[in-house]
């Protein structure tokens, strides 16, 4: 018995150490096959690498292969002045992602933007479209962009501003009254201006302001067109991503927040033309041109496409004049010397044309004052509202750019913020704010207008070519009817004027924080 026993204890213990051994040998195999699982991934990473006909753009080294590089940098509200730093160090062709291509060369801006040259725009904008089949900003489609915008192109265009010239006057008045009750407090020129331009936007496209300057805040809208630019910002370079967020949306919710702009901005726009209907009014504004064209058109402009129209007009036309607005004003007080030329120029127009305080100056004289509107044109070039870059996609033929072929299919994109920097096309002080620039060739004083100028290709702060942002108009009128008007009226000064700037970028918001 005792040696049976034994016996027992020792097939026990023998069964206890091949049972050991097998797991030893289970954990290797484990090992072995992470190894192989690691080997085999930077294999393909590093053949796909040596494949790739852009190996020899230079670039960050991570961004050769993921477009992680570009999600983690624009996540950090910083890309505008990365993208500055990258093409310093690399030069005018950098390497952003596995086929994404970021150009400086100046050439090839007319090429790229041309009209007609087939270019579209790149997969970056699906996640701002989603569903909607009317917008005029993230249609890849170039026949139906073309169609679309012909539709309403009038609506926006520089001699239509006319008729709206009133509906801003009424809103920068309101803004002086405000500015009147608030005189010796600190201003907090983001918020104000940002308040300034919805109330605008409001005004000429639904006939009535949505009321954020009379309280001082908003209604929640600016939290959730930031929380949209940022989410959308950075989604649009990973798009697969965003179509598994929608594909998994009913399982597990709507996590990504540039959902809203299919969805809640869309019905905020709807709410409000339905207001707009029942409360009626004798005003030509933008709603009603909308409408007269649907009633010419119904086929091609239905409910849906002016509900799209009204909501663009809301989260683009807004923001990017509020920060275009905040641009003038930072440069022209950080600058002495222009404040007085400008202040200058103002009082004589309104000396000579009788314009008393309190007034809003009419759009015809500020066309006549060349050294604001160089200003503008200035502040715009140093600040470009748009942060991120303008992506497109080279057609089959490819694009040759210096000795360095791109092939169909790669994503090429050129920056306001590197373009307008560039010393051969804005001279050696590019990097100055210095409005006089714009006023050193005849035909730039002649002609102050947008696009009719020689450098048109390089100046990328309202886009380029045929998919120039189309309410240009809009904001050029708001800011050149507001800075003279308030100039006029009001001594204007930073709060703190040794006191840095904070800057964040997400598309239409490369906006900077300071106060009055």
């Amino acid at each position: 018995m005792a040696q049976d026993k034994k016996t027992n204890v020792l097939s026990a213990g023998k069964n206890k150490i091949i049972h050991s051994k097998a797991l030893i040998t289970g954990n290797g195999s484990g090992r072995e096959d992470q190894c192989l699982f690691w080997i085999a991934l930077l294999s393909l990473l590093l053949i796909n690498h040596f494949r790739n006909p852009l190996r020899n753009v230079p670039g960050p080294f991570w961004a050769k292969f993921s477009n992680l590089w570009l999600v983690y940098h624009t996540r950090q509200g910083r890309m505008h002045r990365k993208i500055i730093e990258v093409h310093e160090k690399y030069g005018p062709l950098v390497r952003l992602g596995p086929h994404e291509i970021s150009t400086a060369d100046i050439d090839s801006l007319r090429i790229i933007y041309g009209a007609g040259n087939d270019f579209r725009k790149s997969d970056w904008y699906m996640p701002w479209q989603g569903n909607r089949k009317w917008d005029l900003f993230s249609e890849r489609n170039e026949s139906i962009h073309r169609a679309q915008r012909r539709l309403v192109s009038h609506i926006y265009s520089l001699s239509n501003m006319k008729k709206l010239e009133p509906y801003v006057d009424s809103a920068i008045l309101f803004l002086l009254k405000k500015l009147a009750s608030m005189e010796g407090e600190k201003i907090d020129v983001g918020r104000w201006t940002r308040l300034f331009a919805y109330d605008v936007i409001g005004e000429i496209t639904f006939s009535k302001r949505f009321g954020f300057m009379d309280e001082g805040i908003d209604d929640g809208a600016f939290t959730m067109i930031d929380n949209i630019l940022q989410c959308a910002n950075w989604v649009g370079h990973t798009p697969w991503f965003y179509y598994l967020s929608i594909w998994l949306a009913p399982i597990i919710g709507n996590r990504l927040a540039i959902t809203q702009r299919q969805g809640k901005l869309l019905q905020i726009s709807h709410q409000n033309i339905k207001d707009r209907r029942e409360r009626g009014t004798d005003r030509n504004d933008m709603l009603e041109q909308l409408f007269e064209v649907q009633r010419e058109k119904p086929d091609k402009l239905d409910d849906i496409c002016v509900t799209s129209m009204a909501a663009s007009n809301i989260f683009a036309g807004s923001d990017s004049t509020s920060v275009s607005i905040s641009a003038l004003l930072y440069h022209t007080l950080r600058n002495p010397e222009v404040k007085k030329k400008l202040i200058d120029e103002i009082n004589e127009h309104a000396a000579k044309n009788n314009i008393p305080h309190g007034t809003v100056f009419d759009l015809e004289i500020i066309n006549n004052m060349p050294f604001l509107q160089a200003c503008m044109y200035e502040a715009l070039r140093c600040h470009p509202a748009v942060g991120v870059s303008l992506g497109r996609v080279v057609p089959p033929s490819g694009l040759q750019i210096g000795e360095q072929f791109i092939p169909g299919g790669s994503g090429i994109s050129a920056n306001a913020w590197v373009i307008h920097q560039n010393k051969d096309v804005f001279g050696e002080d590019a990097d100055k704010f210095r409005p006089e620039r714009w006023m050193e060739e005849p035909d730039r004083v002649a002609t102050m207008t947008f696009f009719d100028l020689k450098t048109e290709r390089n100046f990328l702060s309202f886009g380029a070519g045929s998919r120039y942002c189309i309410g240009r108009n809009v904001g050029w009128l708001e800011m050149s009817k507001l800075m003279p008007t308030l100039f006029h009226d009001y001594e204007v000064e930073f709060c703190d004027p040794c006191k840095d700037t904070r800057e964040v970028a997400w598309q239409f918001r490369t906006c900077r924080t300071y106060h009055l």
